[in-house]
């Protein structure tokens, strides 16, 4: 997400950085490029100006145009500007600290993500704040929404309400509080039913089941990818039930990027959750300065650092750096590092949290990296034996065929997966022939076929 943007914005900033000195004629042409740029990325109109005025005001003044780095200024400026039209710095929390069962209602037009929102939510409950949870759908419209939020339920490890033919939403949620106060659950959470778009009836429902619930939040579940319904919808939601936070889904996905910018500043309240892909777990708290800082290609370190303690297995990791200083490296450990990987989500996210990839990532995006290199190589490795992952000089032109045959590739992958992974080992001899100190003094040119300099 946010790609697009990024990109506009990166090289907006490239040229104000080339520059020793800014005038006011410059800073007005660069404001009025990021203006055209947050309009194509779907930002709310009002928020665009308001947002464009508040940099303007702080980007001519003297601290600017006398500044050693006038270019970099205006880039930390527009940073905090976007900090703020995000929400501010820091995640905001989910406040359930209210006597239990806390109520969560869920909200949101039909397809946006509002129930697969919900098992996810139950699960990220359940895991890291070590809450006992009820998932109640009261959604009786749509064709086995209840069977859908059940079937979530068990795979989030959470209860859910059982389910009664013929009872109404109101029914469903009076059923789904008393469950929740006689079986001691810390939260229990109201998915309620969605329209294809904003009616009466449906306001009306959910300012009922409102009332009845008293949630300590009322979370709207908004798709990213609607762009500017994204915004109307939370517009025509807040007004008439109010809502306490926002989830943003599909943050992973191709979209412009402009609903969640224009979020807070529209509502009022502020982005809690972001979607960020389609397994269970892959729902994030929102830092409104780390988003900042992946739209203007600083990365997020502190985010990739999180999802490797969170996903990596240390001992394991442990094992293979073992390995690796060893020289003992073979192709099962190879497979190992890469289920590592996968399991810290996609390339192109983890791509997304380190600085200064824009370019680097928008000229691989045709290469379809997640599935292409990591799916396929472990596929290839998988078709081995046992025998030949640890000793790859085994492999000769019959047991290729077999392998490739095996794992559904041409053979000139299993030669590309080998030839990289005999480069990779290569590395690892000279980076042990020369240690820490030996590597500090030559420098990473040293790594280089030949021992050659990088420039």
């Amino acid at each position: 997400m946010f790609d697009s943007l990024s990109g506009r914005l990166g090289a907006i900033f490239d040229r104000l950085r080339g520059r020793g000195a800014l005038s006011e004629a410059d800073v007005a042409e660069a404001l009025r490029e990021v203006r055209l740029a947050l309009l194509e990325a779907d930002v709310a109109l009002p928020v665009v100006k308001d947002f464009i005025a508040s940099v303007r005001e702080r980007a001519v003044g003297q601290e600017v145009m006398r500044s050693v780095t006038p270019g970099q200024q205006v880039v930390k400026i527009v940073h905090d500007a976007l900090i703020e039209a995000l929400g501010g710095a820091g995640a905001v929390p989910l406040a359930l600290e209210v006597p239990a069962p806390a109520a969560i209602l869920m909200v949101g037009l039909q397809g946006s993500g509002k129930t697969t929102t919900a098992g996810k939510l139950a699960l990220r409950l359940r895991e890291k704040s070590r809450k006992k949870v009820l998932l109640a759908s009261l959604d009786t419209s749509r064709p086995a929404a209840q069977l859908q939020l059940a079937q979530l339920a068990e795979r989030a490890g959470v209860a859910s309400l059982p389910i009664v033919a013929g009872e109404s939403p109101e029914a469903i949620a009076r059923r789904a509080l008393s469950a929740a106060r006689a079986e001691l659950y810390d939260i229990v959470i109201l998915d309620t039913a969605g329209r294809l778009s904003i009616d009466q009836a449906l306001m009306d429902e959910v300012r009922t089941i409102r009332a009845l619930s008293n949630p300590a939040e009322t979370l709207l579940v908004v798709d990213a990818m609607t762009g500017q319904d994204a915004v109307n919808t939370a517009r025509a939601f807040n007004e008439a039930v109010g809502v306490s936070g926002i989830v943003v889904t599909r943050m992973d996905g191709d979209a412009r990027g402009g609903a969640a910018l224009s979020m807070r500043a529209i509502t009022g309240a502020p982005i809690k959750l972001a979607g960020v892909g389609e397994k269970l777990d892959a729902l994030e708290e929102f830092h409104p300065e780390r988003v900042a800082g992946r739209i203007l290609g600083m990365g997020d370190i502190v985010s990739l650092v999180e999802k490797a303690a969170e996903t990596i297995d240390q001992q394991e990791a442990e094992r293979l750096a073992a390995r690796m200083a060893k020289g003992k490296f073979d192709l099962e450990d190879y497979a190992a590092q890469l289920r590592q990987i996968t399991r810290m989500g996609s390339l192109s996210g983890i791509l997304g949290m380190l600085p200064g990839v824009g370019k680097i990532k928008r000229e691989l995006e045709g290469a379809n990296l997640d599935t292409a290199i990591l799916r396929r190589q472990g596929a290839i490795i998988g078709s081995m034996t046992r025998a030949e992952r640890r000793n790859p000089d085994l492999i000769k032109a019959s047991r290729k065929r077999r392998i490739a045959l095996g794992a559904g590739v041409a053979v000139p992958e299993v030669n590309r997966l080998l030839k990289q992974f005999d480069e990779m080992q290569t590395m690892m001899k000279r980076v042990n022939k020369l240690g820490q100190k030996g590597l500090m003094r030559h420098g990473i040119g040293a790594l280089l076929p030949g021992g050659r300099r990088p420039f």
